[in-house]
């Protein structure tokens, strides 16, 4: 087998483990949502409302909104 191949090989092998760790990772966060459905709803909650505050200062000022929706964009990452 040259050195290539193994290349490959190892590298495919990583790929596949890789893809499987994720696929595990999205299969825990599903199952948490579903177990705790009110915990989704208070984080969409929260998100909307950065996002109406944000929009109702965007024109006095711009700034502070991008913020706001910066923290909304954040909200389901913790």
């Amino acid at each position: 087998m040259s050195t290539l191949d193994r290349s490959s090989s190892t590298s495919a092998f990583g790929g596949l483990a890789g893809a499987l760790k994720a696929l595990a990772e999205e299969a825990s966060v599903l199952v948490q949502a579903l177990l705790l459905p009110s915990k989704v709803i208070d984080e969409v909650e929260q998100m909307r409302a950065l996002q109406v505050r944000a929009n109702r200062i965007e024109a006095s000022d711009p700034l502070r909104a991008d913020v706001l929706r910066w923290h909304a964009s954040r909200i389901g990452l913790r």
